[in-house]
């Protein structure tokens, strides 16, 4: 009964603590919100948090683009 004191009814942050900002995309490739989005979670209106959540599904197959790495080699190298 104590702990309903402390609860609150707002959309909790969809962090999940790897925090690296992706350099073309300018998102966070843990959460996949924006620095800006980030830094205002805490003053935002519940309507602008689920406004936020509900985009970011639609976000991710924007960092999904690979530019090469060991697979791109593997690819390429003949049999």
């Amino acid at each position: 009964m104590k702990d309903d004191v402390w609860k609150r009814d707002e959309i909790a942050s969809p962090c999940v603590k790897l925090c690296v900002v992706h350099p073309e995309e300018r998102l966070c490739v843990g959460c996949l919100r924006s620095i800006d989005e980030i830094a205002s979670w805490s003053r935002m209106t519940h309507e602008e948090r689920a406004s936020i959540m509900a985009e970011l599904p639609t976000r991710a197959p924007r960092l999904a683009k690979r530019r090469g790495g060991r697979m791109a080699r593997l690819e390429r190298q003949p049999d």
